[in-house]
């Protein structure tokens, strides 16, 4: 119980200082000891209340336009998602999307310091876009949709609020899935209860971190964190 007990702790202060990578933290923690079917239902069942909060606490930073068209690729991601997961190789799917967002991590951490800002390219964005909402659909994971609501976004306040209230919609349509499945367990929801407090204790010390850390710092460490839950899904699926 301690490992998932640290887990919690670690992903949701993640969570709440940078608005994101709580799953790459949670399941790079226990995927040492468990197996992902009874991680990611867990995960999942905590998530929901914590992108409920960090939304809630940024709400005046909310932009719909951003959240609407974010949350319809999520959705639509799916689609060709349930298709590529029948028919295509899943580890080097993982292997190509891992080094597409190792890639655009690297170039918006340049971007951070170059002394003129570059207008970004509505074609770049739409194509960003569609791509988080497939990589959401197959497999949950937000890296590039955060690299999507980092580029439309100025402040880290505004950049977790919009994520999180697309993971709202996300979390939303996977558990509906999960539970259909029975992937959503009696046994998963009692841990994921028993965590919940932790999950807070969590996500409210991150987001106090954030307030005192330095606003460039705080999207400075976003993008680190980008890069390396792409390097990490590469590494797994190698």
């Amino acid at each position: 119980m301690a490992i998932w007990i640290i887990a919690t702790l670690a992903a949701f202060f993640v969570k709440g200082m940078c608005g994101f990578a709580n799953t790459l933290v949670f399941t790079s923690i226990l995927g040492f000891g468990a197996a992902n079917v009874n991680i990611s239902p867990v995960e999942i069942v905590l998530g929901y209340p914590a992108n409920i909060v960090v939304t809630w606490k940024n709400r005046s930073k909310l932009d719909w336009n951003v959240v609407i068209t974010l949350s319809i690729l999520v959705l639509i991601g799916s689609i060709p998602g349930a298709f590529l997961l029948r028919n295509t190789n899943i580890q080097f799917l993982k292997v190509v999307f891992g080094l597409v967002v190792i890639l655009i991590g690297i170039e918006m951490f340049c971007r951070e310091y170059r002394v003129n800002k570059i207008k970004e390219s509505k074609a770049v964005l739409y194509i960003i876009g569609l791509l988080s909402g497939l990589l959401c659909g197959l497999f949950g994971i937000g890296a590039l949709l955060a690299a999507y609501v980092s580029r439309v976004t100025d402040t880290s306040d505004g950049f977790k609020a919009n994520i999180s209230a697309v993971f709202i919609v996300e979390n939303t349509f996977r558990i509906v899935v999960y539970s259909a499945l029975g992937i959503i367990t009696i046994e998963s929801l009692k841990q994921a209860v028993l965590l919940m407090p932790l999950m807070l204790i969590g996500t409210f010390a991150g987001m106090k971190s954030a307030k005192v850390m330095d606003e460039k710092l705080v999207k400075k460490l976003v993008i680190i964190l980008l890069i390396i839950s792409g390097a990490v899904l590469v590494i797994k699926n190698m």
